[in-house]
């Protein structure tokens, strides 16, 4: 089965969710069972599902990120790409990023 890699990042206080580590590497089937490619949803579920231990409503609401995290692909925001309908590319670099602090 063919993969594609992506590295994906967190910051603005995000990477706490994840250890501390702020960047990763995942690979993922370039297409999902039934053949469509794979696109940024399913990559934020795999990293809800396989990266998190506890805080997951922290990242995710429903099937999508929670409001007050930016989300960039390539750089782009991601409302420009197609949000999560957006099919992953392999190298792409995904950057999700909290706006969300307390004070």
């Amino acid at each position: 089965m063919a993969t594609i890699t992506v590295n994906v990042e967190f910051s603005g206080g995000m990477e706490l969710l994840f250890n501390n580590e702020r960047k990763h590497k995942i690979t993922l089937p370039a297409q999902s069972e039934n053949g469509q490619p794979t696109t940024l949803q399913t990559l934020i579920l795999h990293i809800r599902d396989n990266l998190m231990t506890d805080k997951k409503d922290l990242f995710v609401d429903k099937d999508t990120v929670r409001p007050g995290i930016l989300v960039l692909i390539n750089n782009v925001d991601w409302e420009l790409c197609d949000e999560l309908e957006y099919e992953l590319q392999n190298n792409d670099e995904i950057v999700f990023i909290s706006t969300l602090h307390g004070g």
